[in-house]
């Protein structure tokens, strides 16, 4: 069992035969992830990397059965291919594209919302099963098959947690990137509880970042239902109140928003915190080795 993605998943590339997409559909493919064809408007009916592109996703769903799409299209056009996916049938979309406005995902996410499909990202680097499908920009070869599950705002942070993780001796069911945009589609309670229904996990890294309430929010939820050991770290101790950081949710509005704040809400919430990234994998390794 995985969650999201696995490699019986049949992908397609919005915005395949574009650079970004071009390249890290290649990275894909190269990784074993089933991808079955691409889109690009005009370009229907071409072969790119061996695979078929189709003018719409509409069109590669009826082709190919495809059930999982990831987006590599331009801002400006993003969220209306957003909106496009889930109108197919994509079940599982995946969201690469940083900078959309914000305004165009309120309504992206209004419309995606009557449909039966689940958004990640955008701004996110994907989602990876190991060793079964890899949809997304991450390093494939840092995600060891395991026992761990990923949930993370930050991408660089998820590829060091399962680097960690994996030389502990444990790795990884699958890690979801859910991204660092105000509006997102999967939040980190959603993605955190994804995992604990996963029966071959057996713990969770919870990654956040200074801004917003969803880390309190997962910690909430799983002082209620958990039922696995979570590791919780929060990047963005140093940051300056008021000053958006990297990602344009990553901003300190009130006293709650500050990484120690949150720190102390995941404590409170019977969540292992951690005061260094460095750390996670050793602290994952020690709880689980207690609960087994």
């Amino acid at each position: 069992m995985s969650v999201l993605v696995n490699k019986n998943s049949k992908i397609i590339v919005q915005g395949f035969t574009g650079g970004e997409g071009t390249f890290h559909s290649s990275q894909m493919i190269e990784y074993g992830t089933n991808v079955v064809g691409g889109v690009t408007p005009g370009k229907g009916g071409q072969s790119h990397l061996d695979k078929p592109v189709f003018n719409s996703v509409a069109n590669a769903v009826t082709e190919t059965g495809a059930d999982v799409s990831i987006i590599f299209v331009p801002p400006a056009f993003a969220a209306d291919a957003i909106m496009e996916a889930a109108e197919a049938g994509i079940k599982v979309i995946v969201c690469i594209t940083e900078g959309i406005p914000v305004n165009d995902m309120v309504k992206a996410k209004a419309y995606i919302d009557k449909f039966d499909c689940r958004l990640v990202g955008p701004n996110c680097p994907g989602v990876i099963t190991a060793d079964e499908a890899k949809v997304g920009i991450m390093p494939g070869f840092v995600f060891e098959k395991g026992k761990i599950g990923i949930v993370s705002k930050s991408g660089t942070l998820t590829y060091e947690a399962a680097d960690q993780v994996a030389k502990s001796g444990l790795g990884i069911t699958t890690a979801i990137g859910i991204g660092g945009d105000p509006i997102i589609g999967t939040t980190t309670k959603e993605a955190v509880e994804l995992l604990m229904n996963d029966p071959d996990t057996d713990g969770i890294v919870m990654i956040g970042e200074i801004g917003g309430n969803l880390e309190a929010n997962a910690a909430k939820w799983i002082k209620k239902n958990g039922n696995k050991p979570v590791v919780g770290f929060i990047a963005g101790e140093t940051a300056p109140k008021g000053r958006t950081m990297g990602h344009a949710g990553a901003i300190v509005g009130g006293k709650d928003d500050t990484a120690a704040a949150k720190m102390a809400i995941l404590r409170d919430c019977g969540i292992s915190v951690v005061e260094s990234p460095a750390q996670i994998g050793n602290r994952i390794a020690e709880l689980i080795r207690v609960s087994v």
